[in-house]
């Protein structure tokens, strides 16, 4: 038996709980923001924590939360929600420089200021993008798992197998000698003078094997 190593990912991931808490503090901010601004006035301007908000502004918070919750059922999409709270509000905090004129020029100028931001928005934009990279590039937990797995034989060789069949022959061959031993045969044709063998022990020639 051999063992396989294999790698997974275990069970709920710290990526996961991240999104899944980030989900509900952008929902929070924005259910807290409607109260301020309400529903019915979407020029209406108020402010939470410090931060400015209005009811667009709310909405967008409410729906980033949304699809942060559902997005941290699995491991991937809460990565990918890191990469999608990266770009979107590392481009908003340029466009927040813009907006508040730190930056000399502003691009989008003509569409004004729809979020209602301020300064302390540009910071807490810049911060949400780099947690969005963190969250993209959190490593996952994983756990090692051993399994066994049977060894497979090799196939045999072509050559293994005559050599084999010749083998189990020659055994057959060996097993057949030894079951039928064959006794020699006398011979009793008679000999002439010329082939004839003195005996050494008494000397003398077999007369009657001797062929006149």
């Amino acid at each position: 038996m051999t063992n396989r190593v294999t790698v997974r990912v275990a069970g709920l991931q710290p990526v996961q709980m991240l999104a899944g808490l980030a989900g509900i503090a952008f929902i929070v901010f924005g259910v807290v923001g409607f109260t301020r601004t309400g529903t019915g006035d979407w020029a209406a301007q108020s402010y939470v924590l410090g931060f400015s908000v209005n009811p667009l502004h709310n909405l967008v918070m409410v729906a980033v939360g949304v699809l942060g919750l559902l997005m941290a059922l699995g491991s991937g999409l809460s990565r990918l929600y890191g990469w999608l709270l990266f770009a979107g509000f590392a481009a908003l905090f340029v466009w927040d420089l813009m907006i508040t004129g730190i930056l000399a020029q502003n691009p989008a100028e003509q569409y004004g200021n729809p979020l209602a931001v301020n300064t302390n928005d540009n910071w807490l934009h810049l911060g949400l993008a780099i947690f969005g990279l963190l969250l993209a590039v959190m490593p996952a937990r994983r756990k090692v798992i051993t399994e066994e797995e049977p060894v497979v034989p090799e196939p045999r060789s072509e050559a293994f197998r005559d050599e084999h069949v010749r083998d189990d022959r020659f055994r057959d061959d060996l097993r057949d000698e030894r079951a039928e031993p064959v006794s020699p045969v006398a011979n009793t044709e008679p000999i002439t003078k010329e082939h004839a063998v003195v005996d050494p022990k008494t000397e003398r020639v077999s007369k009657d094997k001797i062929k006149h």
